[in-house]
């Protein structure tokens, strides 16, 4: 296994409010304009909660794909968020941190990919484990 994240410094205290459309965004089939925003999105207040626990990684890697987290996305990790089972967590094994969802079952304790050409990491006694912190957004780039 090697590192599947690159750290990001966090800077959490600006603002940068941009117009939200409130109305959406239609998947489907088009729906009217509408001529005016009156609400606003700040990355930083609406997504960060807990701005002292808060980091950012660029994902490195595919074990994520199926899970619609891709390599060079970028993760809002929370730390103070208790992982529960099925959480997307980053998680340090032997000194390596990777993404993956916890499962945690019977008092078995694995990482699973999201992606079938990854294995699960099943956590044993003698390991060095650590879920490092819940993966809160993801955020991807199309170009």
């Amino acid at each position: 296994m090697q590192n599947e994240i690159a750290f990001i410094h966090t800077e959490v205290g600006t603002n940068l409010p941009l117009p939200f459309a409130e109305f959406g965004a239609q998947a489907g089939f088009p729906s009217p304009a509408q001529d005016y925003m009156e609400l606003s999105l700040d990355f930083n207040r609406d997504m960060i909660q807990h701005p002292e626990a808060t980091f950012y990684a660029r994902v490195k890697g595919e074990s994520m794909r199926d899970a619609g987290i891709h390599n060079g996305d970028i993760l809002v990790i929370d730390r103070s968020l208790s992982p529960k089972h099925d959480s997307i967590v980053v998680a340090m094994v032997d000194g390596e941190f990777t993404v993956k969802k916890l499962h945690k079952k019977g008092g078995v304790v694995e990482l699973h990919p999201a992606n079938p050409e990854f294995s699960v990491i099943e956590i044993t006694e003698g390991m060095d484990f650590e879920v490092w912190g819940v993966v809160a957004y993801s955020i991807k780039a199309f170009r």
